[in-house]
């Protein structure tokens, strides 16, 4: 099992090479013991793998209790040794390392929330809705996330058992605050056919209507004839100019076929 999985088991061990959280536990004069918050064991990092620079005291550098991102350098399970390294550690990855690993913890949470609310244990969750969920999205929390916006059936159509699916949705929505971006502009639209009114009406149902993601919403809102404000909201820009072209080109197109005109402004 990866280490950025929710469920530690103890006789997981890291690979050399990969990024790992550690609380730092005790400051020796030649390095420092870490516990690795992600797999239950105790690791090593020596002093010279502190920093490139020249270290006269640790402290400067790390403090006990402080949470650190590390490296894995070796891996010995027979001895039970691991030997980490802070300074091969970029920014970038520091950054990346902690955002994935405040996401699993959040998924955690929730997976326990739900486990208590279905009456089963954490393990039990994990193999019948975590396992297909990561295989789905990657992680927990994106899966956990699109189901707080999208709602259950993005579990269902991945092979989470209903009642499962079900009450991890309803856990994802209380306690994730879907983000959204939101863009907007002024279609004008006109048409002096003597049913115009209703064409005009037609065509903007019809750019409601466009073919969109599940989560994605548009919505037309009437200025003062023959202008008509559209906005869509998404979870991130692209999706939203996506949506939001296809909706204007389509509102467009149906009232020039209708023997009308229009027109789109951003803003």
């Amino acid at each position: 099992m990866r280490a950025d999985m929710p469920i530690v088991k103890a006789e997981d061990w890291p690979e050399v090479g990969e990024l790992v959280i550690a609380t730092v536990e005790r400051i020796v004069d030649y390095g420092v013991y870490v516990r690795l918050d992600e797999y239950e064991k105790e690791g090593f990092l020596h002093i010279s793998e502190i920093s490139s620079s020249w270290v006269k005291n640790i402290r400067n550098f790390v403090r006990e209790g402080q949470k650190v991102v590390l490296k894995v350098l070796r891996v010995n399970p027979a001895r039970g040794h691991i030997d980490l390294s802070l300074r091969r550690v970029t920014k970038r990855e520091r950054r990346d390392k902690i955002l994935l690993w405040k996401r699993s913890r959040k998924a955690e949470s929730l997976f326990r929330t739900a486990s208590r609310r279905l009456g089963i244990t954490l393990d039990e969750l994990y193999e019948k809705a975590g396992v297909p969920i990561e295989k789905a999205f990657g992680e927990l929390y994106e899966g956990l996330e699109r189901a707080a916006r999208e709602g259950v059936e993005v579990l269902l159509e991945n092979g989470v058992p209903k009642d499962l699916a079900a009450v991890l949705a309803e856990v994802a929505k209380e306690k994730i605050k879907v983000s959204m971006v939101k863009i907007k502009g002024v279609l004008t639209l006109t048409c002096t056919k003597p049913d115009g009114v209703v064409r005009i009406r037609e065509s903007l149902l019809n750019a409601k209507r466009v073919e969109k993601p599940r989560g994605v919403n548009v919505n037309i809102y009437v200025i003062a004839a023959p202008r008509y404000r559209i906005e869509v909201s998404a979870r991130d820009y692209k999706e939203a100019e996506d949506v939001l072209k296809r909706a204007v080109e389509t509102a467009i197109n149906s009232i020039t076929e209708a023997g009308g005109q229009g027109t789109f402004q951003r803003g």
